[in-house]
């Protein structure tokens, strides 16, 4: 008699662009046996394509269908979707087509209450846009698919965990919106969102803008004049933050704990930072939506995929983290 699984975080993975290493990711990480005994783990996709990836390589995994809970098995939410034959390492329309497939699917099975958390392998934007998707990314789809209008980019990296005021901007409109208004909006969406995933009260860190966080004036005058008024309101609502901080320190002090998370003005003060200290361990968090999202910190790199050389820890870690987070309801 099948024994099936309880009190376990059901974490819906999609498979990611099947022309990139995200499939090989995902097998990969499943092959960790702590993480199947934590969590029931369904993979969203195509079951042909991730049945044959299995067997040619020979993997360790007992793949089931949905639904059919069997302790250490891998279910599959088959979407039958990569019927044609694929290019790998290639932009494409099939492969585009499918992957959004597979974040739409996963949205749903999230809204019928059949898994707890979605965790999510790369995409590529190009792939979906010529797959007839028009959203820039992952974010902004889920964003959509839930109704979501304020979201925020995060990354997790064991205890640091940074919040971007910007993204995929130029550096030039980036500087442009760092405003007292726009990081009062983001401190406070910062501190409720992350508070409420961690289950505490939370400290804040914000991150400066110029070299030295302007060294009082002598390398700029927006830390006087827009970061340092906002920090100041926010700490009148009872928020835990402070700063500016020089932005080549704060985020080491935030590896190491000295804060719950660090507020980052523009996308690659984040990212190499996160990458620098946690590259293959970082984890990209979507705030704000209804559901827990994660994902890993990287994209298709379809120069490797099909050659089997993929590292697949952030997905692991991202597969990890979506237990955690999730997992409070059950324990």
């Amino acid at each position: 008699m099948t024994q099936l699984i309880k009190n376990k975080p059901v974490i819906g993975i999609t498979m990611g662009d099947a022309a990139g290493i995200g499939p090989e990711i995902v097998l990969k990480s499943l092959l960790d046996a702590d993480i199947r005994a934590t969590n029931r783990c369904v993979i969203i996709g195509d079951g042909r394509h991730l049945r044959d990836l299995t067997e040619r390589r020979r993997m360790a995994l007992k793949l089931v269908d949905f639904g059919e809970e069997e302790v250490d098995a891998i279910e599959i939410y088959d979407l039958t979707n990569l019927n044609s034959a694929l290019d790998i390492g290639k932009d494409q329309a099939v492969t585009g087509k499918a992957s959004a497939e597979c974040i739409e699917a996963a949205v749903k099975l999230w809204s019928e209450g059949r898994i707890d958390a979605i965790s999510t392998a790369p995409i590529s934007k190009k792939a979906i846009a010529l797959g007839g998707y028009d959203y820039p990314g992952h974010t902004e789809f889920l964003a959509k698919l839930t109704n979501t209008e304020k979201f925020a980019m995060s990354f997790f990296a064991d205890k640091l965990r940074v919040v971007l005021l910007t993204t995929h901007i130029s550096l030039s409109n980036a500087i442009d919106r760092v405003t007292t208004e726009a990081l009062i909006d983001r401190i406070s969406f910062a501190d409720k969102t992350i508070r409420e995933l961690l289950g505490r009260k939370i400290k804040i860190a914000v991150a400066g803008l110029n070299p030295h966080a302007s060294e009082g004036g002598m390398f700029g005058s927006e830390e006087a004049e827009r970061i340092t008024p906002a920090i100041e309101h926010c700490r009148g609502l009872g928020i835990e933050v402070s700063g500016p901080y020089a932005p080549d320190t704060i985020f080491l002090r935030g590896y190491k704990g000295d804060f719950d998370a660090v507020i980052a003005l523009y996308h690659d003060q984040a990212t190499i930072a996160v990458k620098s200290l946690s590259f293959g361990s970082g984890v990209n968090v979507t705030l704000g939506l209804p559901l827990i999202r994660t994902s890993v910190d990287h994209g298709t790199a379809y120069d490797i995929a099909g050659k089997w050389q993929a590292d697949e820890s952030s997905m692991q870690a991202a597969i990890r983290l979506a237990g955690e987070l999730a997992g409070r309801k059950y324990s």
